[in-house]
């Protein structure tokens, strides 16, 4: 009696070494494929059908109960005007006080995505903070990995605590789940982000949120972008403004903004945010804020020289962008296949948007006078990275931007290729 045929095995042993890199930690080797096809099956049949906003009111589209949260990043002209009619009276009041021939100094602060290379800009900020010269950032943005570092990096030395623990204590485990089958097979994703989400819940909590709102009180901004994917635009959320809110949801939202900002597209889910237009209820999908921009520190047409006229001071500023990946090119050998050519293209795709990102925002930087500073993981970093979120890899790094922050970084004044 011929014995039953043996259920075939996902394997990497021929994949291109560039898939293998990104693949691996998401498979098990030994899953039976027949079980997971079960189990995606299963899967996709809990999937809630979702009420996408129609265009036409995409741009009417709010959070039921919290008004002025959150602007388009590519078009924000009306809600810029309306924040610096807001604003301008308060800065105004605080800098009163300040003799007229005194400088005023504002820093800011934009932070990059880069999954686990945000380990970087969180040893590079704690270095800082360890050195005494981290000053305090009036404007915090952040971007996928940068969102998580932001809040910690807003609030300042009393979460620094929280802040080098962010990239040093979880490996991938405590990040996302292999979830490969389900996303082949017509799921939102090739992981689950579950882990992620029960870690940000961690530290996002009633009690930062109190600490956020009263510091957004003081005239000070935090800004995490997210890609509303069906629009195809980046969101800038201020988060600030949902902690004032005072709403039952306002935790839970900021959580799910940070967890959308990390939602790499196709590895993991979107974040379905509830939202209100034309009283209807719908669905918007947010996903990672680096579809549309990597890093940014304000919607493209605010200008803060029409804010200094409200405030009836020229305001000095410095602004500091911590890019967390390398910026120069990375030589490797690529198989000639389609899937090892298209995972190169696509990582070298990302390294030049970024790089058109920079030069966007020093362009920007310079029509305003506002002070240029650049960080970036140096291209002489090197530490083995056998996957995504890989905890040694994460504190290899982390311990290079650390001693960096603490050496005192020399900040680039221009993006590769620019003269200053």
């Amino acid at each position: 009696m011929n014995s039953a045929p043996r259920p075939s095995r996902l394997r990497l042993a021929n994949w291109p070494a560039a898939i293998k890199r990104v693949l691996r930690p998401f498979l098990r080797l030994q899953v039976v494929v027949l079980t997971g096809v079960v189990l995606a099956l299963a899967g996709c049949s809990a999937t809630l059908e979702r009420v996408a906003v129609p265009e036409k009111l995409a741009d009417a589209a709010q959070v039921d109960g919290m008004s002025d949260i959150r602007v388009w990043g590519d078009d924000a002209q009306v809600a810029a005007k309306r924040f610096i009619a807001t604003e301008g009276p308060r800065l105004r009041a605080k800098y009163a006080a300040v003799p007229a021939r005194q400088p005023i100094v504002s820093n800011l602060l934009a932070i990059s995505g880069g999954a686990d290379d945000g380990a970087f800009g969180a040893g590079l900020l704690y270095g800082w903070g360890q050195a005494g010269t981290r000053p305090q950032f009036d404007l915090v943005t952040g971007i996928s990995a940068g969102a998580l570092i932001a809040p910690f990096a807003f609030i300042g030395a009393d979460y620094d605590r929280q802040l080098n623990e962010i990239f040093t204590r979880y490996d991938s485990g405590e990040i996302y789940q292999a979830n490969i089958l389900a996303g082949v097979l017509g799921g939102p994703g090739l992981a689950k982000n579950d882990p992620l989400k029960k870690l940000i819940a961690g530290y996002v909590d009633a009690k930062m949120l109190t600490r956020i709102a009263e510091e957004r009180a003081k005239g000070r901004t935090l800004l995490i972008g997210t890609t509303n994917i069906d629009s195809q635009r980046p969101v800038y959320w201020d988060i600030g403004r949902i902690a004032q809110s005072g709403h039952p949801r306002a935790v839970q939202l900021t959580r799910d903004i940070l967890l959308a900002s990390a939602a790499i597209p196709g590895v993991f889910p979107p974040v379905r945010i509830r939202v209100k237009a034309d009283g209807k209820d719908y669905d918007e999908l947010h996903v990672d804020g680096g579809t549309t921009r990597e890093v940014f520190y304000t919607p493209g047409n605010f200008t803060f020289k029409e804010l200094d006229a409200q405030i009836g001071r020229k305001i000095t500023r410095r602004l500091y962008v911590i890019r967390n990946g390398k910026l120069d090119p990375e030589w490797e050998a690529t198989e000639e296949t389609a899937l090892a050519l298209g995972a190169r293209s696509m990582l070298t795709v990302l390294k030049n948007q970024t790089i058109g990102d920079l030069i966007r925002m020093h362009a920007k930087a310079r029509a305003e006078g506002i002070d240029y500073n650049l960080a970036y993981i140096p291209s002489a970093f090197k530490a083995p990275r056998p996957g995504p979120f890989d905890l040694a890899y994460m504190q290899a790094l982390y311990a290079a931007g650390l001693r960096l922050g603490r050496e005192g970084y020399q900040w680039a004044k221009a993006p590769p290729g620019l003269i200053p």
